[in-house]
């Protein structure tokens, strides 16, 4: 009974997956959520939000601004424990763990998460593309 997490989850979890699907064309992860909400997040956009250290950093304001991801896709989804899963994407970054509730707030923010990171990126004269790729 779904309920019954609520009271005991010790990640503060009020949305929980239903059905989580990887659109590997299009490089979508689409996660149903018990409250009716579907959400579509790009690869690109989990990885340059992965909940690791290495982007997160170990406190405020130590965010790292993840560059040359346009392309970005994910291997495998695997799952951590009954809260969260493990995206491997093919930059072969893996350690960002990614809990239902972070995954339920990336996809309400998203939006601005996206002006924010393309913000930060010519902030810094970086790109969304990776290096030598040419148009």
């Amino acid at each position: 009974m779904v309920e019954e997490h609520f009271a005991t989850d010790p990640h503060g979890t009020t949305h929980w997956p239903l059905e989580i699907r990887l659109n590997r064309t299009e490089r979508v992860l689409e996660v149903d959520f018990d409250d009716g909400v579907t959400f579509r997040l790009a690869a690109e956009l989990l990885r340059v939000e992965s909940p690791s250290a290495e982007v997160q950093g170990h406190g405020p304001g130590q965010k790292q601004v993840v560059a040359g991801r346009r392309d970005v896709a994910i291997l495998a989804i695997e799952p951590v424990g009954n809260y969260a899963i493990r995206l491997k994407f093919d930059d072969l970054h893996d350690s960002g763990i990614f809990s239902w509730k972070y995954l339920y707030e990336l996809g309400e923010r998203q939006d601005q998460l996206w002006v924010d990171y393309q913000a930060a990126l010519a902030a810094q004269g970086l790109s969304r593309d990776p290096k030598g790729k040419r148009f």
